[in-house]
């Protein structure tokens, strides 16, 4: 005789939205999220009608025959189809913000260079206007490399609204939080965490709690994702869960409205008299992301040497060449040093890859003095670098116990083009002339004497 179990309630989760309010956990998942109840069609796409007199529309972030676990596309279902959104366009000057290519002929990207924070200022910046692009890479026109940026913001878009048909942006604050309104929901954002807005994503910026600084990376090629942890396995470096993407939210504004877009290097406004952001219910997989920097697990070497910094890889954009980064995003936070008998910070080394560094907070290992928060250094492809006389004596005279490195976060766009200097990074930003000074002290060691080290 057959026994029937006895149904039992289970205790289920009050909210659907996970453990961050308004956000979703996960990187490259597919996401479904409403605003309004039933406003999602369920089982198909594209409905004859959609539930509250909404439009249906696809964005699509990859060719529409890329493979299946490439394919990143979400669909829409919005107040007014984005062509509403668009109108006759007018060509605008933003100065301060370069594409590449984008060579200087008057100034020499072959060297060594760090600069301290540019300075904030009273002068009125947006989201747009206050972008200091301070090196170019590859070209955007055949979505090969990337650009660098600091961005200056003292005052929040008002009915200003921007997208960016070249690239995706990695944003990486180092003072001040910001709002990221866009089409698919809301990110605040503050120093310690990231954030990337896909290709094509329409939104705008907003203040939270007065000027804000930080550090773009433009990536004009393939998107950016977690990099493969190979015999690391399947956790630790960055883990998916602990990215979070938007729920829906939406507004329904009347108002007159500017569109500003960025598209091969060049912008272009036109004016609308609503706002944009009207997307009341989405689902898909392609849409803007934020992470906390705190919850990167770090590896490293646990006996002895030094692992090459790729262990450190939060995101890679991938290139043509297997192995070899469009960009790699790397970041270096605290951590233990236990290795025995072994040089710690970052060895001398020539690179094929061009480094770009940037201090969020904290003090870097390999430069106790000079790079400051707020601070970048460059070191292009094939020349040079390592820790200074300091670090290098510290480090080959300490004595080797484990060591809490603390207080500490920089990071790294590195790329396998050269990186150009703007204008603005070689003749206003400010350099550090003396930086390449800072081997001059490095002694000769070597005598011939056996067994000296």
């Amino acid at each position: 005789m057959n026994k029937q179990a006895t149904p039992r309630e289970m205790q289920r989760a009050a909210t659907t939205v996970g453990t961050h309010e308004g956000y979703m956990p996960g990187f490259g998942n597919d996401f479904e999220t409403e605003a309004l109840p039933g406003a999602l069609p369920q089982g198909m796409n594209s409905p004859q009608k959609c539930e509250y007199g909404l439009y249906g529309e696809q964005l699509s972030g990859t060719a529409f025959t890329a493979p299946s676990h490439q394919n990143e596309r979400t669909w829409c279902y919005r107040i007014r189809p984005s062509v509403k959104h668009s109108h006759r366009y007018e060509r605008i000057d933003v100065p301060y913000w370069k594409s590449a290519p984008h060579v200087v002929e008057d100034v020499t990207s072959l060297g060594q260079y760090r600069w301290d924070p540019v300075p904030t200022t009273d002068e009125p910046l947006t989201w747009i206007t206050g972008m200091r692009t301070m090196t170019t890479a590859g070209d955007v026109n055949t979505q090969v490399g990337m650009a660098s940026h600091i961005y200056l913001v003292t005052e929040s878009m008002v009915d200003d609204y921007f997208y960016s048909a070249d690239s995706e942006l990695l944003i990486v604050p180092q003072d001040g939080k910001l709002r990221f309104y866009t089409e698919l929901g809301v990110i605040d954002l503050e120093p310690k965490e990231i954030a990337i807005i896909p290709r094509g994503l329409l939104y705008r910026v907003e203040l939270l709690d007065g000027p804000a600084r930080g550090f773009v990376c433009e990536n004009y090629g393939q998107k950016f994702d977690l990099p493969g942890r190979g015999p690391i396995g399947a956790n630790c470096m960055a883990n998916r869960r602990d990215f979070k993407t938007p729920v829906a939210a939406y507004e329904d504004r009347e108002e007159p409205s500017t569109v500003t877009v960025k598209w091969c290097g060049q912008f272009h406004v036109t004016k609308i008299g609503h706002s944009p952001l009207d997307v009341v219910a989405w689902h898909g997989n392609y849409a803007p992301v934020k992470y906390d920097l705190r919850t990167y697990c770090p590896v490293g070497a646990v006996l002895f040497d030094h692992p090459d910094p790729s262990i450190f890889t939060v995101l890679t954009a991938p290139s043509g060449v297997e192995g070899t980064a469009n960009i790699d995003f790397v970041l270096f936070r605290e951590r233990w040093m236990v290795a025995e008998d072994t040089f710690r910070p970052p060895w001398y080394h020539k690179n094929i890859m061009s480094e770009l560094m940037g201090n969020i907070y904290g003090q870097y290992d390999a430069k106790p003095q000079g790079f400051v928060p707020g601070g970048m250094s460059l070191h292009n492809m094939m020349l040079p670098h390592g820790p200074d006389r300091n670090a290098f004596e510290g480090a080959s005279n300490a004595d080797l116990q484990a060591e809490k490195l603390d207080n500490t976060m920089s990071f790294m766009f590195e790329t396998r083009f050269p990186q150009h200097l703007t204008a603005f990074a070689g003749k206003e930003a400010p350099l550090q002339d003396d930086y390449i000074d800072c081997w001059t002290s490095l002694e000769k060691k070597f005598d011939g004497t056996p067994g000296r080290k």
